[in-house]
């Protein structure tokens, strides 16, 4: 008789039907990439010019593994609080700089939506309120504003105590990384650094500057991390974690 044994399976079986996705095409890709973002979605990444026919059936390959992805993302976002799913923040929690910023909204009959500082640390949308698009939008075009002018200076300061001296910075909304460096000596800064604490900024600051030696991450590489962040190890394994302080509406883009 054949042996059979019961096997509890970490994952349940992954549906037949592939889930929903969206193609973006790039004119830096090499090739297609596959990429699970915070709120589930699924982008597939294509070279331009790439058969969009032929991503069905990259995507049957991968079905598992797209699967068991989403699951992971469903079961850490279920301790998540309500206020961080909502559509329009009536908060924005600037962790890095220990700072709770009001947001209020009121319903104006103009065609635009603007958007003012009505207080010390409050902004008030006016107009039509009800598109949260546009509120999104304006609010992230505040984080980006925000960021330079709190993480410009303070990464100027510490490239300076560290004498690791950078070319120029920069400040965008990137999905995946939280910062990078060019080979020019260049960093970009993620505006969204501004909802992690500050040691964790400190870090992420720490790792870009320590590329301005090292464009990798070799041993070398590492070894400088160290020797200018003692310890680091403990931050570097927080930081995975630490999408879960950005809001969804953040990432949320039409």
């Amino acid at each position: 008789m054949a042996e059979s044994s019961e096997q509890l399976e970490l994952f349940p079986p992954a549906p037949l039907e592939l889930p929903d996705y969206r193609i973006r095409e790039s004119v830096r890709a090499r090739h297609v990439s596959i990429k699970v973002h915070l709120n589930g979605e699924i982008e597939v990444v294509v070279p331009r010019g790439f058969d969009h026919n032929q991503v069905p059936d990259l995507l049957q390959r991968r079905r598992d593994w797209l699967w068991r992805s989403q699951l992971r993302l469903a079961h850490q976002t279920a301790t998540l609080t309500d206020d961080h799913f909502e559509q329009k923040p009536s908060q924005i929690e600037v962790r890095s700089r220990h700072q709770t910023w009001q947001v209020d909204y009121q319903p104006a009959s103009t065609r635009t939506l603007a958007m003012t500082q009505s207080g010390p640390q409050t902004l008030l949308l006016r107009g039509p309120i009800d598109n949260h698009t546009a509120c999104a939008d304006l609010l992230r075009q505040w984080l980006s504003r925000k960021a330079r002018a709190e993480f410009a200076p303070w990464l100027r300061e510490l490239s300076f105590v560290l004498n690791l001296p950078f070319s120029r910075i920069s400040i965008r909304g990137q999905k995946t990384r939280w910062a990078s460096c060019s080979s020019n000596q260049n960093i970009s800064l993620n505006y969204k650094l501004l909802f992690l604490p500050p040691e964790l900024v400190h870090y992420v600051f720490v790792h870009e500057l320590c590329h301005t030696v090292h464009m990798n991450h070799s041993t070398a590489f590492w070894h400088l991390v160290e020797e200018k962040q003692a310890n680091h190890q403990q931050y570097r394994d927080q930081i995975r974690d630490g999408w879960q302080y950005v809001p969804r509406w953040v990432e949320t883009q039409a």
